[in-house]
């Protein structure tokens, strides 16, 4: 691939064309308001000027309401020997796709599963998509031209291509990526009118799960207007574990002993599959998830106390397999949990320790 288009510079077209930019291939951006494909083409992106000629790739990253027009308008200009578009949800936009009569031979349907809370062209960045799964949703009509060119992009943006049937594609996502977004923002909705004493309490558990809740909401209709059937179903099997959850909470509030042991159940239920579960979500690099002992060790909120305790770590020949910050509540202080295997735990507390660190369990 030496040349590419993409149309639509937010965080995934110029995140992109970051990439692609940086390896060497001429890219060119277009967007529907050219003063953000101006500040793509300022960070780095590509040109904002229209190619002289046709290019290799156009890569259309729209919302997935918008795919279809954007890329049957590209189609019709000829801009390009091959198309995909980025989308998150890929069976709607294909249908609406063969409604426009589009030529599907050149076409192929993908999404990378990366993204960041923050939207937009500042948001991008030429690494987001290393080491993710990129989906390819290829069907007999998909020319080999196209899918080589894909596999490159994929290639180009260092992600790890996966093959998929686009409805099975939109049925993972609304289990790993739809369905979580609404929950995280109906917790956070929560906190929206609690009392300032309750909120003051928030600790890591409640900043994991409302992360993602702080993502653009306007993104999020796009998508999950995209995607609706799909969602509901996971969400009805959530709403019966709610009201599972609900009606066994209320048994241990019972004076009655088999209610009592009835709702216990219930929720110890809730708990092992949610165990289960969690133990199924791929660990390090994609691989099967391991158990690492975790080192806890209380951390000063100034400059360079981080690269101080890897550093450390460094010295006493421990790799930190990952890493979590959690930080205290009115004080200038946090504690920062070192991930890694069990057998370097023991030598990783005892060098920290002689290196002065306070170590918690």
């Amino acid at each position: 691939m030496r040349t590419a288009l993409v149309i639509g510079t937010g965080l995934m077209g110029t995140s992109a064309a970051l990439a692609l930019v940086s390896r060497g291939v001429e890219v060119y951006l277009e967007d529907h308001d050219p003063s953000v494909a101006r500040t793509a083409a300022a960070l780095g992106a590509g040109s904002a000027l229209p190619p002289e000629g046709q290019v290799d790739l156009v890569v259309v990253a729209v919302p997935p309401a918008h795919v279809a027009a954007t890329l049957s308008d590209a189609q019709r200009r000829g801009l390009a020997r091959g198309y995909l578009d980025v989308a998150s949800v890929k069976a709607g936009p294909r249908r609406d796709l063969q409604a426009l009569g589009c030529d599907l031979s050149r076409y192929i349907g993908t999404h990378p599963m990366a993204g960041r809370e923050r939207s937009g062209p500042l948001a991008g960045t030429a690494d987001l998509f290393e080491g993710r799964p990129w989906v390819l949703t290829p069907t007999r009509e998909t020319g080999t031209e196209v899918l080589n060119l894909a596999l490159e992009l994929v290639a180009l943006c260092r992600a790890v291509p996966v093959v998929m049937d686009a409805d099975e594609h939109d049925r993972a996502v609304a289990l790993v990526s739809h369905t979580p977004q609404l929950v995280s923002s109906m917790v956070a909705a929560r906190l929206q009118h609690a009392e300032d004493t309750a909120v003051r309490l928030c600790g890591q558990g409640i900043r994991d799960v409302t992360r993602i809740a702080g993502s653009e909401p306007g993104m999020w209709m796009d998508i999950l207007a995209a995607n609706p059937g799909p969602v509901a179903d996971v969400l009805a099997e959530v709403a019966t574990d709610l009201t599972g959850a609900v009606e066994a909470l209320r048994g241990l509030q019972s004076a009655d002993e088999d209610k009592r042991r009835t709702g216990a159940a219930g929720i110890e239920d809730i708990l092992l599959r949610g165990n289960a579960g969690r133990d199924r979500v791929p660990g390090k690099h994609g691989t099967a998830p391991k158990a690492y002992e975790v080192v806890a060790v209380l951390i000063g909120d100034q400059p360079g106390e981080l690269a101080r305790i890897f550093a450390d770590a460094g010295a006493a020949g421990v790799n930190i397999e990952d890493v979590r910050i959690e930080h205290s509540t009115g004080q200038q202080a946090g504690r920062v949990q070192l991930m890694v295997e069990p057998a370097a735990a023991p030598g990783l507390t005892s060098a920290l320790r002689d290196r002065g660190w306070s170590i918690r369990s």
